[in-house]
């Protein structure tokens, strides 16, 4: 089995920054450079081995290579982003996957952050801070004092959030993440600070499909027994340095090297490696082993 390194396709929109290409080596002429789509078979965003094959490509000619784990879902079930917010993301949420393929016929949305860099005092919204009836959101989306009921969380490297379909959330300016998400592209905006896009005009709310979908109740605290998150759909963990383990026939593994660098061996071959890269492990490629001063986030079904 190969070790195959994945390129990534970018998202440059109007909230982005810099840091994606000045600190972790993504390379795109996208001016702002807002997102990285680093593991993903998306059509919005797929991401390419370097023969520029995509990664669907790539799976549709290897039965197998995602592992028996993902046998019971219809599509390639994860989306690994690298994120870059210079300023405030809207306020949304994601449906689950019952409402999506009702209203949009594609799958929800769940997923994790985990913080690669903030600026001092960043913080994000993570659902609401107490519970509220459906007629005060509504009331508090028209008179643009939402914010005010939102559960702000100030952030520090390191951090993580699972954010389950339902949760309201925003991440807010000054922050780097990884986000390890369901291979979904469905968001419905609640609040977008009234910005308006490339075209001129204020982007495009989804209100009445937020409330539909949206839990007016606090997040709970969640323990994934030493993960980061853990779901139906993605097991994320971090590890920092030397690192060895095993890919089974049960899943694939994504390597992606947040800091760093160093090398990464499987097969009898052995890569250069190095803050940004992302790697697909085949399921049934064996052992591996990463040598280095690097953190790697680790994501497998």
């Amino acid at each position: 089995m190969p070790v195959l390194k994945l390129n990534p396709s970018c998202k440059d929109y109007l909230w982005g920054g810099e840091k994606l290409r000045t600190d972790f080596g993504i390379q795109s002429d996208l001016t702002p450079l807002a997102e990285a789509w680093v593991l993903s078979c998306h059509p919005s965003g797929p991401s390419f081995l370097e023969s520029g094959e995509t990664l669907q490509q790539y799976i549709d000619t290897h039965p197998g290579c995602l592992g028996t784990n993902c046998a019971k879902f219809k599509q390639f079930p994860v989306l690994v982003k690298l994120i870059d917010a210079k300023e405030n993301l809207s306020i949304q949420v994601h449906p689950s996957d019952e409402y999506a393929l009702a209203h949009e016929g594609e799958y929800g949305k769940t997923e994790m952050w985990y913080v690669l860099d903030c600026e001092p005092g960043a913080y994000l919204y993570y659902g609401f801070s107490r519970e509220i009836s459906r007629e005060e959101v509504v009331s508090r989306i028209q008179n643009n004092t939402l914010t005010e009921v939102l559960n702000a969380v100030p952030v520090h490297k390191g951090d993580s959030f699972f954010i389950p379909s339902g949760t309201l959330h925003a991440i807010c300016k000054g922050i780097v993440i990884a986000e390890v998400q369901q291979n979904s592209n469905i968001t419905y905006r609640v609040y977008d600070y009234g910005r308006v896009g490339a075209d001129g005009k204020q982007r495009e709310l989804h209100v009445e499909k937020a409330l539909d979908v949206v839990s007016r109740k606090p997040p709970i605290k969640y323990d994934f027994d030493g993960h980061l998150a853990q779901c139906e759909y993605f097991t994320v963990d971090i590890v920092s340095g030397f690192f060895t383990g095993t890919v089974d026939e049960s899943s694939f593994f994504s390597l992606l090297i947040v800091d760093g660098e160093g090398t990464l061996s499987c097969n009898g071959k052995t890569a250069a490696i190095r803050k940004g890269d992302n790697f697909f492990l085949p399921a049934g490629s064996g052992r591996f082993k990463l040598e280095g001063q690097v953190q790697t986030l680790v994501t497998q079904v």
